[in-house]
């Protein structure tokens, strides 16, 4: 089981979710003067990803990198608009959701890359996939409600899901599912070197660790509203390469080697002052939480509130985020927010290092493993430093555990050696969070951190019986009642820019293919 940290589902710790893995603050857009070239037909689009992908089963993980190349290969079944929030075509061409009844008609002529149609069968087959507990995929209970059946009627061109209970933002969470064509669906194995999607692009070579390439497919015209491959300026050739250093990075941006990345921190600042083109993500960047497993000293409820009373979250903010943080507003932040309003930031424990100096007595001597990822550059080390000066200065001796992407999911959902972690999980709706934030712990869920919150699972409960954004109220409170508890502490959101060279494009949570535009400066 992997996390969601990332853009989409971005976050810095690698994930997305989705990450989910995986919205921006400007629609997916830019700003910057060298977005201002003349559209060119064809040519390679080189990217940066902090961290490797892993088996590249599009279902098997919610992690950044994964979801990010999964976006080349793979369509989902309707969209989101990045700014009205409403949901939009692609596979399914109408849907309706009443109750706990949900119906898509697929539009007709739709192909994976190997010709094979994709069928109301193969989406159903899917869904069935993916809803099999046994098959572990992160996205049960998060893209996909638990309990939900899906049956798939080819002549119709209809996929039937019943819901075994209503789920306000079951669209939402469609949006964000990727669909496998038969030939993948036959052999997963298949899949974890390869691409078997509907999507406008199709792996042709992965060496992992180093770089991935895809290349365009003729005849795509589904994409979100009515995309297609033939727009000029979209590339024939898409290369995903591995840099984990976001300096890096940087200096292969300036030096034309990479045609987009995303960069935090002090480089992000000389690539504004470069006057690159930057499209935006609004994203959680700062998430704390605690081990709340049997055995570890942060089980307890008043060390977790004098761990986070230590810290100082508007210095650490600052540093983290080169000074372009905000406070956290909602625990699912990428845009379109599917309920906006939040104001987690009030709710956040106030820092009294006096108070958490008297509290954390009771564990002096007892050291705490504090893992956060290596991927967010200087100010990531920066901020974490700054944290273990605090709790230092509470009497409390923190062991740092810096780790890449892949090494941090392994921590927080195999070896559980962690006490203390930063790891941001970014989505666009509140119920996507639900298996991460409550129910089984892992192996059996997702709930890494073992939170188990009466006041949040009631509130959970309450939003869930509404229809979409009328319980949003509810949504919202159930969120400030863990922020309160330091059950979980957002303390850094930032609009993550996602640089481009000789190209623009959209990033609304995640980069969108078919919005990629190639140019001649």
């Amino acid at each position: 089981m992997k996390l969601i940290t990332g853009t989409r589902i971005v976050g810095t710790a690698g994930i997305c979710a989705s990450l989910a893995l995986a919205g921006c603050g400007d629609g997916g857009g830019g700003t910057g003067q060298q977005s201002q070239g003349q559209v060119v037909d064809g040519g390679t689009f080189t990217m940066a990803l902090t961290a490797d992908p892993g088996n590249l089963d599009p279902q098997s993980s919610a992690a950044t990198a994964l979801f990010t190349v999964t976006q080349l290969g793979y369509d989902t079944l309707v969209s989101v608009d990045s700014k009205s929030g409403d949901i939009r075509p692609q596979l399914a061409e109408k849907w309706s959701a009443q109750g706990t009844d949900v119906t898509l008609t697929l539009r007709k002529g739709i192909t994976c890359a190997d010709g094979t149609p994709m069928t109301a069968r193969v989406v159903s087959d899917n869904l069935g996939y993916v809803g099999d507990p046994e098959n572990k995929s992160p996205f049960l209970g998060t893209f996909l409600p638990a309990g939900a059946t899906a049956t798939g009627d080819d002549a119709a061109g209809t996929v039937t899901l019943k819901l075994a209970a209503p789920a306000p933002f079951v669209l939402n969470g469609l949006a964000s599912l990727p669909m496998v064509c038969p030939g993948g669906m036959a052999d997963r194995t298949t899949l974890a070197r390869g691409t078997s999607g509907t999507g406008p692009y199709t792996l042709t070579e992965a060496v992992p660790g180093d770089h991935y390439t895809y290349a365009i497919r003729e005849g795509y015209d589904w994409g979100p509203d009515g995309a297609t491959t033939a727009t000029p300026g979209m590339p024939d050739t898409v290369v995903i390469r591995i840099v984990e250093n976001p300096a890096t990075a940087a200096n292969l941006l300036l030096s034309g080697e990479l045609n987009a990345a995303q960069v935090t921190g002090p480089d992000a600042e000389r690539l504004e002052k470069a006057g690159l083109f930057a499209a935006r993500t609004t994203a959680v960047l700062g998430e704390q939480w605690y081990n709340q497993a049997e055995g570890h000293a942060t089980a307890d409820p008043a060390v977790r509130m004098a761990l986070t009373q230590a810290l100082d979250l508007a210095e650490l903010r600052t540093v983290l985020s080169a000074g372009k943080g905000t406070p956290p507003t909602t625990l699912a932040a990428i845009e379109p927010v599917a309920c906006p309003g939040g104001q987690l930031g009030d709710a956040l424990p106030a820092h009294d290092a006096a108070a958490a100096t008297e509290a954390l007595k009771k564990i002096a001597g007892r050291p705490l493993v504090f893992a956060y990822p290596t991927n967010v550059g200087s100010a990531g080390t920066a901020a974490a430093e700054l944290a273990i000066q605090q709790w230092k200065a509470a009497g409390i001796e923190v062991t740092a555990k810096p780790q890449s992407a892949d090494v941090m999911n392994q921590t927080l959902f195999g070896t559980g050696d962690w006490d203390i972690a930063w790891a941001p999980i970014n989505v666009n709706s509140p119920d996507q969070l639900v298996p991460f934030l409550s129910g089984p712990t892992v192996p059996d869920g997702t709930n890494f951190a073992g939170i188990g919150n009466s006041e949040y699972d009631a509130a959970v409960k309450q939003a869930s019986a509404v229809d979409g954004v009328a319980g949003c109220a509810s949504w919202l409170a159930a969120e400030t009642a863990l922020v309160k508890a330091a059950d979980v502490v957002p303390f850094a959101n930032q609009q993550v820019p996602t640089f481009g060279v000789k190209a623009r494009f959209e990033t609304p949570g995640q980069l969108i293919p078919t919005s990629i535009r190639m140019l001649d400066r």
